[in-house]
């Protein structure tokens, strides 16, 4: 017989309901598609297997095969997420210069 799963905390959103919006989280709608296709047009599939060293960026990479690599690894989402991060922080620099 199995166990029964533990009592989520009071204050979590029951099921179907929504999650409370992150305003101060900038990864909040951004899927880990759009970071690793934001990733590689901005650093290429070289640049972005020498910042982040894994197999699925460096061998015969694919969107695809990262994402299903990311997904099962969470220490290699983090550093997906944090150079995505630091990526759009980047960005946001230059358009300030420039406008």
């Amino acid at each position: 017989m199995m166990a029964d799963a533990p009592a989520p905390p009071p204050d979590a959103p029951g099921p179907g309901a929504s999650l409370p919006a992150q305003p101060r989280n900038p990864l909040h709608g951004v899927t880990l598609e759009a970071m690793v296709i934001a990733l590689v047009e901005h650093h290429g599939w070289d640049g972005l297997g020498e910042r982040i060293p894994v197999r699925c960026f460096n061998l015969d990479p694919s969107v695809s095969s990262s994402l299903r690599f990311l997904r099962k690894t969470p220490w290699a989402r983090e550093k997906v997420e944090r150079l995505y991060l630091a990526v759009a922080r980047e960005r946001q620099r230059a358009a300030q210069r420039r406008g």
